[in-house]
């Protein structure tokens, strides 16, 4: 996005100085066609203690901005400043926090202008996304007030027809400073430092939009799909049609849905009237489809989507844009899909969800947006798609409600997704006790109630979204929770509306079906297969042992050495970048068990590659434990959240995923626990399970299960044949293994293969063990954890001897305006003793051994025993090597690092 702000500044030479310098202009040229809706392409800002000039000298045209800074379309004030490179990198070390806080303690200006060149069509502003209040102001002349224009989430539509010239026209806002704990707005609690201006800005497009007499608003469709075998569907279409005119007339509907559905009617209105219009199959009859394309999740069905175009005319001669017989005066086009959501509450109190009548678990993590707010769609899609490659589900936002562009990305991935509101800020204040978060005043009843508003009309068409979370640690009270259940029954909104993320319940909504009990830190692997604290049972909406330490190339370009001396080396030190909370100011839970468990680290990368195995056998047991757990008969598992998916800011904690996009051992342990066909130990009873996501059953399967010391030498061996397992995530348990095995070392490996019936690898899957578990004290539980009493012995891995590991790989370029490659690797344990090679990892470096990223492996941080080899596969773009010939760094436990040419195929 920041490559973006060069051409925001019109005018300015391509190697200009900083613009403070000179003039910055940020000008919108807005077409004069109905039905237009035009973003404002960026902004100048500026300090209002620094502007002694009045609003409406800043809000006429053609006032010079000589000092100002440039701006994106969607731009907190520090986000700008960065860009502009007031401030260092504040991703970097402890950057942040010498940014001055008192500079944001003010209002600030953000200005812009437009021309009109046609003023015969009425103009309208409309916006949302304003952190957190705003005075607006458009050629002079106030238009609204920061009472009024209030809220991150609230949006608001001004007709400005009356004060747009030909020509140059100028809009300023004079944004609020912003505090979480005081405005219905976006807040970081304790998931990373939070920025100095708290995001004050504006994050959402402002839109200047054009019309005739009538407008056409709140297009949305309601679906209607038959179950429990989607064979038919019934669509409503509605819309709201408003005649600005002073006048009456009669305007024309028209709609059409594809290429194969059109419908159309005429709408009498008054003057100044506002009609809901709806076209339903009663009156539409091709509104009722009969084999319609239904939209499904990743991993169960296609991502199926429709297009519906409105327009509206009213009489007057013939246009080229226009729509059946008249002049346009406005058109709305929007997606939407055909599913079905349903989430009641299973015997046990939990909230089980179906899609289209199929009955899934929620295979989730949360969603953090950058810590500035900045929108990069390229950045987003790749996290999406790495959400989709670990074989997640669904997506959890909390607060930060994405922009549009999320959504419909969420849609083509087939990524569920659920929204919310946040905990511990002013939208629980009103609930949660002595919690952050100032109490409800009279004003805020009709803000929240207009942010539901805003953001269910956003959203309900989009088939991504399976519910709305309206309270996140605390249920709304009758009084609030009120203003948002009206707001979303008007809206139509279509799925489950949850009363919370914790276990509560509303007058309203009922029970959540969800719960909040943890952890937030560390835990060893075993404790999520108990039926209790944050076990694998029921709904868990956010989990997960806490620190995630990121690799070791991502660390060095965050950190300072003196910061990545103390990682290692002081248990006890606060970490800036984990968290401003004091109950995570430090890494202490976590690196005693990785010394307890491991070993004492020894430097930096033995820290490193201690982390990696840790948090691999970690995250993968979440998934395992609530996937084993979800066809049971008590207390079954329904859905977990990990906490979270990735990070907004250079972090130490929750993430799959770290900023840069690297992928280490948590990433890659849930990629493995969420195979499609998968093949698990279950740290509890010892059993071996197989779990099948696909929708068909499988049968004629073949499991092995083997021991080995950690010099390789096999100490169990058995194989079992003939095993079957349902479909939709049925389970089916292949064996139990022996509690104990004679000659079995503390510190041991399990390798665990899954063959089909024509005898290929469909699923492999390496644990290391030991015979001495670790110790829970459950009555010693509070809200973030369980303590750890006595831990697992793995420190023999210390003693694992040197694996010879070859590898070669090919590349193969695609073609195209925007080309991807792939790289095919081949790896194999060339020892000639029974050392296994154990999570050897690979990563695509570019010639300064820079990893390229982001990457999709087919697997990685595969372990293999004298012999084997695996085929891997990596596919990125082009364009990411910037040149350089891609080639494979391999690294492992105890695989020497080597670096191999990823050369082109003969």
């Amino acid at each position: 996005m920041l490559s973006l702000l060069g051409a925001l500044v019109a005018g300015a030479p391509a190697a200009a100085p900083s613009p403070r310098a000179g003039l910055v202009r940020a000008v919108t040229a807005v077409p004069a066609a109905p039905g237009s809706s035009t973003p404002l392409s960026g902004y100048a800002i500026r300090s209002t203690a620094e502007v002694s000039d009045s609003a409406a000298a800043v809000s006429a045209p053609g006032y010079r901005t000589a000092g100002w800074y440039p701006a994106g379309p969607r731009s907190t004030v520090l986000a700008a400043l960065v860009a502009d490179g007031k401030y260092p990198d504040p991703f970097y070390s402890t950057n942040q926090q010498r940014i001055p806080a008192a500079d944001f303690a003010v209002p600030w200006w953000f200005r812009a202008e437009f021309t009109v060149d046609d003023t015969s069509s009425r103009t309208y502003l409309d916006f949302s996304g304003v952190v957190s209040a705003a005075d607006v102001f458009v050629n002079g002349q106030q238009i609204a007030t920061a009472s009024a224009v209030v809220g991150a989430y609230t949006r608001h539509e001004f007709d400005v027809t009356g004060l747009v010239r030909a020509g140059a026209n100028a809009v300023a806002f004079r944004i609020q400073p912003n505090n979480p704990r005081k405005n219905l707005t976006m807040g970081w609690l304790d998931w990373l430092q939070p920025p100095p201006d708290e995001n004050m800005g504006i994050v959402r497009d402002v839109l200047l939009r054009r019309g005739g007499p009538v407008a056409l608003r709140d297009a949305h469709v309601l679906t209607s799909l038959a179950l429990p075998s989607p064979v038919t569907a019934d669509l409503t279409v509605k819309a709201q049609v408003r005649n600005d005119s002073a006048g009456a007339v009669t305007a024309t509907v028209s709609g059409a849905i594809g290429t194969g559905i059109a419908f159309r009617r005429d709408v009498p209105l008054r003057a100044h009237e506002t009609k809901t219009v709806a076209f339903s199959p009663a009156d539409t009859p091709q509104l009722h489809l009969g084999s319609p394309r239904v939209w499904w999740p990743a991993g169960m069905g296609a991502q199926e989507l429709y297009a519906l175009d409105l327009t509206v005319t009213v009489p007057g001669a013939d246009t080229a844009a226009g729509a059946g017989t008249g002049a346009l005066s406005d058109r709305s086009r929007h997606g939407f899909g055909i599913r079905s959501v349903q989430a009641p509450l299973n015997g046990d109190g939990a909230r089980q969800y179906s899609v289209n009548g199929r009955p899934l678990l929620i295979r989730g993590a949360g969603w953090s947006p950058d810590e500035l707010l900045r929108w990069d769609p390229v950045y987003t899609e790749d996290r999406v798609a790495y959400a989709r490659d670990l074989g997640l589900n669904t997506l959890r936002l909390e607060g930060h409600l994405e922009p549009d562009e999320f959504f419909d990305l969420a849609d083509r991935y087939g990524i569920l997704t659920l929204p919310g509101w946040q905990c511990c800020t002013k939208w629980e204040g009103e609930v949660n006790g002595s919690e952050a978060g100032e109490s409800w005043t009279d004003a805020d009843h009709p803000v929240a109630k207009a942010s539901m508003t805003a953001e269910a009309a956003r959203l309900r068409d989009h088939p991504s979204v399976i519910s709305f979370l309206i309270g996140s640690d605390f249920a709304p009270d009758a009084e609030i929770e009120k203003g948002y259940v009206d707001a979303l029954k008007a809206a139509d909104w279509p799925t489950p509306v949850i009363a919370a993320a914790a276990a509560e319940s509303a007058p309203l909504s009922g029970p959540s079906g969800m719960r909040m009990p943890g952890p937030y830190d560390w835990v060893p692997p075993g404790y999520w297969y108990d039926k209790r604290e944050g076990g694998a049972t029921g709904f868990n909406s956010e989990t997960s042992a806490g620190p995630d330490i990121p690799t070791l190339d991502t660390l060095r370009r965050m950190m300072s050495p003196a910061e990545l001396t103390a990682l290692w080396k002081d248990p006890a030190a606060p970490q800036y970048h984990r968290s401003p909370s004091r109950t995570y100011a430090t890494l202490k839970l976590y690196d005693d068990a990785l010394s307890a468990r491991y070993g004492v680290p020894r430097s930096l990368e033995d820290y490193v590659a201690k982390a990696q195995l840790a948090q691999y056998e970690n995250v993968r047991a979440q998934y395992e434990a609530y996937a084993r757990n979800a066809t049971d008969a008590s207390k079954p598992s329904t859905g977990v959240v990990y906490w979270m998916f990735n990070s907004g800011w250079t972090s130490l904690h929750w993430q799959l995923v770290d900023r840069r996009l690297d992928q280490g051992g948590a990433y890659f342990g849930a990629k493995k626990a969420n195979e499609p066909l998968h093949v698990q130990y279950s740290y509890d009873d010892r059993t071996v399970a197989v779990v099948n996501r696909r929708a068909a059953a499988v049968s004629g399967l073949t499991a092995r299960v083997s021991l080995f010391n950690t010099d390789g030498t096999q100490k169990y061996d058995r194989t079992v044949t003939g095993l079957g397992v349902g479909g939709d995530g049925a389970r089916t348990i292949a064996l139990t293994l022996p509690a104990s095995v004679e000659g079995l070392s503390t510190t041991h490996l399990a390798r665990l293969v899954l063959t089909d019936a024509a005898g290929r690898e469909v699923s492999r899957n390496v644990y290391w063990l030991s015979t001495r578990r670790d110790v829970l004290e459950y009555d010693e539980s509070d809200w973030y954890h369980t303590p750890t009493t006595a831990y697992a012995d793995l420190t023999g891995l210390r003693s694992m001897a040197q694996a010879s590991v070859s590898a070669t790989a090919t590349t193969t370029t695609g073609s195209g305006a925007a080309p991807t490659s792939t790289t095919v690797v081949t790896v194999r344990n060339t020892g000639t003793r029974n050392t296994p090679a154990l999570l050897t990892d690979l990563h695509l470096v570019d010639g300064g051994n820079v990893p390229v990223l982001p990457v999709r492996w087919s697997d990685n941080q595969i372990s293999l025993w004298p012999g084997e080899s695996a085929t891997l596969t990596a596919t990125y773009r082009t364009a990411d090597l910037h040149g350089a010939a891609p080639r494979i760094r391999i690294s492992g436990w105890n695989t020497p690092e080597a670096t191999i040419p990823a050369t082109a195929p003969r």
